[in-house]
């Protein structure tokens, strides 16, 4: 019976010592996070970055995104709603995180289209045709032209644009910037600075309700 209870105790110390473990890493981790924000806080928005929502919001949530990645995709209309349902209070700026083989093909397509106005459509017809060019072990990035053949692009001049210095230049700055924030994984989030260290949909709504709280009633 002794014996029980020491091996019962065993199993408790073990368990015990692995909570408080995950509890020092995500604390670890959450304060890395916010160190570097602090330390390369002009590295979160960036004036060649797109914005969706009002750009005068008081709340702004920064993505670090990969066309790419399948989370993106499925959280795109969770970020979009927060945005829409804001009443102006809350914008999206987009950076760019090419993690995924051909994800860097695709930011230069997706930015062609932005110089013609075409942004968001282009990227909502990106991502919904994802799992047919983004295929992990087969990346054909060169299908999304067909994807936003019939958004209103000029083809033939977007294709001529996609390799342009400039879109190469800010995809380079966004590389940089994720790199000093020391984002990871797509996607990686910002509210007001604040990095969101426990990643899901609730905690970002929850942590775009606490800066909403933060904003002067008028």
């Amino acid at each position: 019976m002794k014996s029980k209870w020491l091996m019962a105790g065993a199993v408790g110390v073990v368990a015990l010592a692995f909570i408080t473990g995950i509890a020092i890493y995500r604390d670890r981790s959450a304060q890395q996070a916010a160190t570097a924000v602090q330390a390369g806080s002009d590295a979160l928005v960036r004036a060649h970055a797109p914005v969706f929502g009002n750009p005068q919001a008081k709340v702004t949530i920064i993505e670090f995104f990969d066309p790419s990645c399948e989370t993106c995709r499925a959280l795109y209309p969770v970020v979009k709603g927060i945005v829409n349902a804001s009443f102006g209070q809350v914008r999206l700026v987009l950076r760019y995180a090419p993690l995924h083989p051909g994800s860097d093909r695709a930011v230069q397509i997706l930015e062609a289209a932005r110089l013609q106005g075409k942004y968001w459509p282009a990227l909502e017809r990106a991502l919904a045709d994802q799992p047919r060019w983004a295929a992990h072990g087969n990346p054909q990035p060169e299908l999304i032209w067909e994807s936003i053949a019939d958004t209103g692009v000029d083809m033939a001049k977007a294709r001529a644009d996609a390799g342009s210095p400039a879109i190469a230049d800010a995809l380079r700055q966004d590389i940089a910037d994720m790199q000093a924030l020391k984002v990871r994984a797509t996607p990686g989030f910002f509210v007001n600075g604040r990095p969101l260290t426990n990643f899901g949909e609730a905690q970002l709504k929850a942590l775009v309700n606490e800066e909403l709280a933060k904003v002067p009633k008028p």
